[in-house]
């Protein structure tokens, strides 16, 4: 993969002390969400009350708020593991995505795309991402051999508490930088593009990668790209789906992997769930796929047995 860091040869690792205080990370500090709330539903802001959807849509966000402010506040949040391989053959693992869920009351894990709309923009979304990262490091701390990305939003960029999380966790081991790789969002990014270049400036000269996730999801900022620190994208699933039968969208990965390639990234396709999408994209240029063709998320990692 070109320019990537994240298929460099493994130092070799020593053993490290025991990250003790990273599930706790995961909790302190959490503030409610309740401003959150009360903005939402604060006399002079229009509700259709009469809707019997608007209501129930209404409802659902509330729960959700609060299940995941729970969930965080008491540590009931786990990483499913997916395998990101080459394109080509014989398809190695290049490294796993973890990605958070938390749990509901009867621990039944809830995916990011359900909450993640509601909770990203607050102070719970930065929490979470503190969580991920935690979780994240624990496990790299457990398992030398692996390499692992965890996601983060840009507005988690430069927050304290996330940034003690990652200083604690690297020195004490700092052969856990090279392996890990930090996802951020395009329209994170689009959102807050004057707080990347810094951040990930500070952050990469600890070894940690960086690879933009949801590519073509949102505003593409081509000078900011140009500028950035990032290893390798990720093209949006809602783009790769399919892609044999349809040209609009072949025509966008088209010009999304010229983009990736001319700027020295590594390029990588989301949602892939067929050889023969596979081989197109590998045709194409594409350098790691990732999907449910080749692996369902995970609570239950193979390196856990």
């Amino acid at each position: 993969m070109p320019k990537t860091r994240l298929s460099e040869p493994l130092p070799d690792p020593d053993e490290a002390a025991w990250i003790r205080d990273a599930e706790d990370d995961a909790r302190a500090g959490l503030r409610t969400g309740t401003d959150h709330l009360a903005e939402r539903t604060r006399p002079g802001i229009r509700r259709d009350r009469g809707n019997p959807l608007d209501e129930a849509v209404a409802l659902r966000d509330h729960d959700l708020m609060n299940i995941v402010e729970q969930a965080v506040r008491h540590r009931d949040c786990v990483l499913a593991y997916q395998p990101v391989v080459e394109a080509r053959p014989p398809h190695r693992v290049v490294f796993h995505e973890g990605l958070i869920r938390v749990l509901d009351p009867t621990g039944r894990p809830i995916p990011a795309r359900e909450f993640m709309p509601i909770v990203e923009t607050s102070e719970i979304g930065r929490e979470l991402d503190c969580a991920s990262l935690s979780l994240g490091l624990k496990a790299l701390e457990r398992h030398p051999s692996l390499r692992l990305s965890v996601n983060m939003s840009a507005r988690t960029a430069g927050y304290r508490r996330w940034m003690q999380i990652l200083d604690r966790a690297l020195r004490r081991d700092s052969g856990i930088g090279p392996r890990l790789t930090l996802e951020i969002s395009e329209p994170s990014i689009a959102a807050v593009p004057d707080l990347i270049r810094d951040f990930m400036e500070r952050v990469a000269s600890r070894g940690v990668a960086f690879a933009l996730d949801d590519f073509g999801a949102g505003p593409t900022l081509l000078r900011a790209l140009r500028d950035s620190l990032f290893d390798a994208v990720k093209i949006d699933a809602r783009f790769i789906r399919g892609i044999t039968s349809n040209q609009d969208n072949e025509a966008l990965v088209r010009a999304m992997t010229g983009i990736a390639h001319a700027f020295g990234m590594g390029l990588m396709a989301v949602g892939v769930e067929s050889q023969s999408d596979t081989d197109f994209l590998a045709a194409m240029g594409v350098d790691c796929v990732q999907g449910y063709g080749f692996g369902a998320p995970t609570l239950r990692p193979p390196w856990e047995n």
